[in-house]
């Protein structure tokens, strides 16, 4: 007697903020700085309906020439950050790599006119293994980076993640890890914070109004009040993923599922589906 094999429920999509660096482990001053989003990043399993098949990450981390995917087995960590504790460059995330599942993130990509390429050698940077090392500490889901694209077109951001779509209904997580605010001159000082609260209104109003006025608000986002105070032209890297979520939630809402001033700047997370 044959069985039909399970399919996967539907996964929703998540833009999240993957903190400073290694933040979540390592002192800070004050001490708990980073306790509310560790606490957030930890709930987002229990907003899934199951467990993933495997995840796909969009890292602010990661800029090429063309949209790229690691396509390893067994993917080495890179430390790209500095000044930190010594302990810090030790952290270990050993989640496997997923070959095919890069190879049909590249399909899709390339059916939607993006070319992309697989990158066999790329490790895992920071805006993937911290957050995940906090979100899903066995490290026994498979994972697949996606980088950005050099030039951070929008457009071209919204057409990845609508392309990417259908990895959704075969169990795949779509992360999008950046920070609603990025501005390093900004963090710590009380001037830029309505400025990242007017930002970050237009962000919760944009992600949980309609699906279609949002796209075009994403498309021009710059236009947003206080935008490029909170992502300077060139340096939007952060805000980018966001966009490659919305455009895998095709027409399903969007809703802010964390939000927080955090060094004197508001940054929050958005859930769509």
């Amino acid at each position: 007697m044959s069985t039909q094999p399970r399919v996967p429920t539907r996964q929703p999509v998540f833009f999240i903020p993957h903190g400073a660096g290694p933040c979540f482990f390592m002192d800070w001053s004050p001490r708990n700085t980073w306790d509310g989003m560790a606490d957030f990043l930890r709930s987002v399993i229990g907003r899934l309906p199951e467990k993933p098949t495997a995840i796909l990450l969009v890292s602010a981390h990661w800029r090429t020439q063309e949209f790229s995917v690691t396509a390893g087995s067994q993917p080495d960590l890179i430390y790209d950050y500095f000044g930190f504790p010594d302990h810090t460059y030790k952290l270990t995330y050993p989640a496997p790599g997923a070959p095919a599942l890069a190879h049909r993130v590249s399909r899709l990509l390339v059916g939607a006119q993006q070319n992309t390429l697989e990158d066999s050698g790329r490790g895992f940077d920071h805006g993937m293994f911290i957050p995940l090392k906090v979100m899903f500490p066995e490290a026994d889901i498979p994972v697949v980076q996606l980088s950005l694209r050099q030039d951070l077109d929008p457009e071209a951001h919204l057409q990845a993640g609508r392309a990417l779509a259908p990895l959704r209904d075969e169990g795949v997580l779509i992360l999008g890890s950046g920070m609603s605010f990025h501005n390093m001159r900004g963090y710590g000082d009380k001037r830029f914070t309505p400025l990242s609260e007017a930002f970050d209104d237009w962000l919760t109003d944009t992600v949980e109004g309609d699906s279609g006025i949002r796209y075009q608000r994403l498309r021009k986002w710059v236009q947003a009040p206080h935008a490029l105070d909170c992502h300077p032209h060139g340096d939007e890297e952060h805000l980018i993923p966001l966009l490659v979520a919305a455009g895998a939630a095709g027409e399903e809402p969007g809703k802010k599922v964390y939000s927080e001033r955090v060094m004197e700047t508001q940054l929050s997370a958005f859930q769509f589906g």
